[in-house]
């Protein structure tokens, strides 16, 4: 860690004219990030009924776009020092919007995986971007913590916010259509970001290291293919080999760091014991939100059978939760502690995801709202403050790599939410008995995931095909009751964890720079 100086900065330094209206664009972009990760939950079953993906295809359309984007964040973060993060971010955002249409006009299972995984590679030129810009437009620690906690609260409500723009829009449009609203927010982002944001870099950047980017690239998604395939379908030759390889990827990618002159990522961030605790609870906070989210839209659809607009609405008390906790999170934190604070936004998510292991498909909205709202305080509290501690810790010049680990572990613990809650609620759901006299096909096609079990029933006689939807109904409530109790277990053990790793751990007061 560089050493602190203390040095005396002009009002225009300290408070840049025009900082408030440029973060209001760079929320836009995370705000959009963060929309996609989600928007597809209430997309899923109009998906499901157009392209026909089987149970496995399903999974990689919601997760491939998390596991993309923290694949190469850690790398655009590193290339957004050494190009300009301004930069960066407008051909990222102008890449997203065209890729966007990609993705609304995917006709094939196959198409539609591919399209998520280059909007991904968009998006990760978006997220370590903004919070990186934001280390530089805001030098003042008070506002800097405010700017953070608006920037943290759009990224911890965007993922809630995803099913009401998608609930909005499938009432009224087909399901391409929640990809088509990204072009005119980007347009908006491009035009009115290359004015009034300022472009920033690190003065004494190093050559980009591709040979580090490919180790990073692999590493992250072995480990995270292992993880899926193993949670979903148990060990096997080939997840033990990607899982292993994907570690050995990563060592070598740490090691190679430590020997480069200009790393992509300083691994020596990690030594200090706040900002490893700092990232480790970033990861696991967004695994219980996105989690709970995902499955949740399916279950007041596919179970309750809720409209989707109608479903979304029913998610917004997380958004509405993670707002308000993300603005007073960093007043919060200096009042009491950091650690206080980040270890009680954990416990709440965990809590709120042990009640629901308690539901069940006549469970009324009131307990389910409760939930929603639970997990959106809890995540807002946690990500805003372990997002100041990340980015506080280090020198603005690396600013983006320090933006990039933050990132990494938001788009991590949104794909292990997806795939890992996910496998657990598909491994139960599967196992389900398929009701005497249900031919061989639709069985097959119910036994794939709930949407299908659905949509299979609509061939069969009335009786018959109430009797499959009510069985794959129970059971997909028993995986998602599982799941989330795996879930709570996780998150309130890494509360504990938080209050021992991120003690003495203080945010910023003074006007001070690294």
């Amino acid at each position: 860690m560089s050493r602190i100086e203390q040095r005396v900065e002009s009002p225009d330094e300290l408070h840049r004219p025009g900082r408030w209206i440029a973060l209001s664009v760079l929320v836009l972009a995370v705000l959009l990030v963060a929309i996609d990760a989600t928007v597809l939950g209430l997309a899923t079953p109009f998906l499901t009924e157009d392209l026909e993906p089987t149970g496995t295809q399903l999974l990689w359309i919601g997760d491939v776009y998390s596991f993309v984007i923290a694949g190469l964040l850690v790398s655009m973060g590193s290339l957004g020092d050494r190009i300009g993060r301004k930069k960066l971010l407008l051909c990222g955002a102008t890449a997203f919007g065209a890729v966007s249409v990609l993705n609304a006009y995917a006709h094939t299972p196959e198409m539609m995986i591919l399209a998520r995984a280059l909007l991904g590679v968009a998006g990760a030129t978006l997220m370590p971007s903004t919070l990186a810009l934001i280390r530089n437009l805001f030098h003042d620690p008070r506002e800097r913590s405010l700017a953070i906690g608006i920037w943290g609260a759009m990224a911890s409500a965007g993922a809630a916010v995803g099913p009401v723009v998608g609930g909005l829009l499938l009432e009224h449009f087909w399901w391409g259509s929640v990809f088509l609203i990204n072009l005119p927010v980007m347009a908006v982002l491009v035009v009115v970001g290359a004015k009034m944001i300022p472009e920033s870099r690190n003065p004494a950047h190093g050559p980009w290291d591709l040979a580090s980017v490919g180790l990073s690239f692999i590493g992250m998604i072995g480990v995270v293919y292992a993880i899926k395939e193993l949670a979903a379908h148990g060990p096997s030759w080939g997840n033990i080999a990607a899982g292993i390889g994907g570690v050995l990827a990563l060592c070598w990618f740490v090691r190679r760091q430590l020997t480069l002159p200009a790393p992509l990522l300083d691994m020596r961030l990690f030594h200090h014991r706040g900002f490893s605790g700092a990232v480790l609870a970033d990861l696991l906070t967004i695994l219980g939100l996105s989690g709970l989210v995902f499955f949740l839209s399916q279950f007041l659809q596919l179970v309750q059978g809720r409209g989707p607009l109608e479903a979304g609405l029913a998610e917004l008390p997380a958004a509405v939760g993670a707002v308000v906790a993300g603005l007073i999170a960093g007043r919060a934190a200096r009042r009491f502690s950091v650690r206080s604070v980040v270890t009680g936004g954990l416990a709440a998510i965990g809590l709120a995801l042990a009640a629901v292991t308690l539901i069940h498909r006549e469970t009324a909205y009131p307990l389910l709202g409760a939930v929603l709202l639970v997990v959106g305080v809890g995540a807002g509290l946690a990500f805003t403050v372990t997002s100041d501690v990340i980015l506080s810790s280090v020198p603005k010049e690396q600013a983006g790599s320090a933006g990039a680990v933050s990132e990494t572990a938001y788009e991590l613990g949104a794909a292990l939410g997806i795939a890992l809650l996910g496998s657990i609620v598909t491994g139960v759901y599967q196992n389900f008995d398929t009701p005497h006299g249900v031919p061989p096909g639709p069985a097959a096609a119910a036994h794939e995931s709930l949407g299908g079990a659905v949509e299979a029933a609509h061939g069969l006689p009335a009786q018959q095909g109430q009797a499959l939807v009510s069985a794959a109904q129970e059971s997909f409530v028993e995986g998602l009751g599982f799941a989330a109790g795996v879930g709570a277990a996780v998150l309130l053990a890494t509360a504990v964890a938080a209050w021992f790793l991120l003690r003495g751990q203080k945010l910023e007061d003074g006007i001070v720079h690294q």
